[in-house]
């Protein structure tokens, strides 16, 4: 009953978003090393136009994401921003179940303008944590890339009403500068949103199988790259953040769309992932969600599975108790 309502919690937030057998690796292809790496790119490739979004990504920003150059000796004061997913649509309701957005706020003593900075889907969250099927294609489609967005002004009730808006520190202009050079080139490498984690069992000594890659993932990253050019960052509160959490064996290791969905001999292998991601199709109504939501239950829970999609390939997870949580954890600023 736990699981079922923490993935109820979840997916309703999906939901608004969204319009075995193994076939291994031989032993010397398997991950040698847990985590499995999250794999940067060369450079950011252009979005299919399949893929819309509810509501357009970063519309204040710019449109070929450049900041503002700061001057040298200009002093830029840093904000630890978060508020409820989804705040402006269901207030406080997210946050009741620590489902947390996460961003940076900056303000210049010389020109007395503010900024904010996130990273976040370009599709949102539901498009980035499970696929579309599509009725001409045999592999399932993923509209899954996230981008940082800077844009004038913070939105101070926004972030303070049912969050956080406080100063950690200062920096200069020209940390700064070096900071906006690094998230530029970032941008264009570090591109595919990926919501969860994955770890053996909740307890301290877990083995992370994978890491997320999400906003707030992003807000760690910014932070000691600040950090590394000499800022000093404090907090006169626990600086919390949301992770989403999956529970399970050793994954194995299944192939990509060209292995699994172009070869005849996958095909019950890739029937399979169909079927499992079908649970989670956008547009339900109401009885299909809650037809569905059995389902994920027999799949997950009783049967023990999930298909996971990481760095563009499939990884099968044999699930364990307590299978999913949504945790609101500290995590130290550098």
């Amino acid at each position: 009953m736990r699981f079922l309502l923490t993935l109820l919690c979840f997916t309703l937030d999906l939901l608004s978003c969204l319009y075995v057998r193994a076939h291994t690796r031989p032993l010397s292809q398997q991950s040698s090393r847990w985590p499995v790496p999250y794999r940067q790119v060369d450079e950011r490739p252009d979005v299919d136009s399949y893929c819309e979004a509810l509501y357009p990504f970063c519309p204040n920003g710019d449109r070929d994401g450049r900041i503002p150059y700061m001057r040298d000796t200009d002093s830029i004061s840093v904000y630890r921003l978060q508020a409820p997913v989804w705040e402006f649509k269901y207030g406080d309701l997210m946050g009741k179940f620590h489902i947390m957005h996460d961003a940076i706020g900056f303000s210049s003593a010389e020109t007395e303008s503010n900024y904010t900075m996130e990273w976040y889907e370009l599709f949102q969250l539901g498009n980035c944590t499970f696929p579309h099927l599509r009725a001409n294609a045999s592999a399932p489609f993923w509209c899954n890339q996230g981008a940082a967005c800077f844009f004038e002004g913070v939105d101070d009730v926004h972030w303070s009403r049912n969050g956080t808006l406080e100063k950690i520190g200062v920096i200069t202009g020209d940390m700064f500068n070096d900071m906006a050079q690094w998230v530029q080139e970032d941008n264009q490498t570090g591109i595919y949103y990926e919501t969860w984690t994955v770890r053996s069992d909740p307890g301290p000594n877990a083995t992370v199988w994978f890491e997320s890659f999400d906003c707030s993932q992003f807000v760690h990253r910014t932070y000691r790259k600040l950090a590394d050019l000499g800022a000093k960052l404090s907090s006169s509160s626990p600086t919390k953040y949301t992770k989403v959490y999956l529970y399970s064996g050793e994954p194995t290791y299944l192939g990509n769309d060209s292995t699994i969905f172009g070869q005849l001999s996958m095909k019950d292998l890739a029937a399979d992932i169909q079927k499992f991601y079908y649970t989670f199709r956008p547009h339900q109504s109401y009885v299909d969600f809650a037809i569905s939501l059995v389902d994920i239950y027999e799949k997950v829970v009783v049967h023990k599975n999930f298909y996971l999609y990481y760095n563009s390939e499939y990884w099968h997870l044999p699930m364990k108790p307590p299978y999913m949580q949504i945790v609101y954890e500290e995590v130290p600023l550098p």
